[in-house]
């Protein structure tokens, strides 16, 4: 079909926003070197808890429990069952593809206050984590970065915004028998960062090597509410750290900071436009 300037489908072409005719990059990279991954909207269950306990039909259980035991056990764990709740995901965002590094840290603030450097490490520690960091450290860090940047808005990822991009889809928790094929855990220092595998949607080191933090307080609980609160005392780590193990290593729970200081850092949100 030839196409002329007075067709109606061109015309509407021709009058919308010069965004809806680019399409959105999957990946973007800034200025000082901060890969971003896109992450479109949708919806996850958050703080879905179905704890497993053994029953009387296991084969392979090696149990001598009697008929009151196997009750017992699965009253325990009906009580610790969560259903969890549907969390949707509105807006599309950029997240770092990586944790911030100490090299980025440094292109922005000038100084790398982070404990593992120098002799401390075995390599080239800038491109570990930035560590040792509060909250209130990593929001100097977007102001400033904000201010060298103009092109968009950086800013932490609410708890949700972490936790939907780190599950990358899986509607459950990672396996434990598969977390160490993407977390960095059971260390002595931090690893610099991208050395493990990615996630589904090519994110790296969400569990393991720092813990990050993230916009929302903490609600002084295992699980997230469906409503963060509006104030606190402290404010939500989430994904592990590199002196954790497999049972720290979860989407489900969160933590709090400070934590140890020196196996905190952060990743950023680069608000899509």
């Amino acid at each position: 079909m030839k196409v002329t300037f007075g067709h109606p489908l061109l015309i509407s072409l021709l009058l919308l926003p010069v965004h809806f005719l680019v399409a959105q990059e999957p990946t973007y990279t800034n200025a000082i070197g901060m890969e971003f991954v896109r992450v479109e909207p949708g919806s996850m269950v958050v703080g879905r808890y179905q704890p497993p306990y053994p029953q009387a039909s296991d084969q392979n259980a090696g149990l001598t429990w009697t008929a009151e035991d196997y009750r017992l056990a699965e009253q325990l764990a009906q009580k610790d069952d969560r259903p969890g709740f549907t969390v949707k995901i509105t807006k599309p965002y950029y997240i770092g593809k990586y944790e911030v590094t100490q090299a980025q840290w440094k292109a922005v603030m000038g100084t790398n206050p982070a404990y593992f450097q120098g002799n401390r490490v075995s390599d080239d520690a800038e491109g570990h984590p930035v560590e040792n960091v509060t909250w209130e450290d990593a929001q100097q860090f977007l102001r400033k970065l904000n201010q060298l940047d103009k092109t968009g808005r950086y800013r932490l990822p609410t708890e949700f915004e972490w936790e939907y991009a780190a599950r990358a889809g899986a509607p459950d928790d990672i396996a434990w028998k598969d977390i160490n094929q993407t977390a960095q855990l059971g260390g002595k220092t931090t690893y610099r960062v991208g050395q493990k595998a990615p996630n589904a949607w090519g994110l790296f080191d969400t569990l393991g090597n720092v813990w990050e933090w993230v916009t929302d307080y903490y609600n002084e609980k295992l699980f997230a509410d469906p409503q963060p609160p509006r104030s606190g005392k402290v404010h939500v780590l989430k994904g592990a750290s590199f002196v954790g193990d497999v049972k720290n290593a979860t989407y489900l729970t969160h933590a709090a900071g400070p934590a140890n200081g020196w196996d905190v850092g952060f990743r950023v949100v680069r608000e899509a436009k």
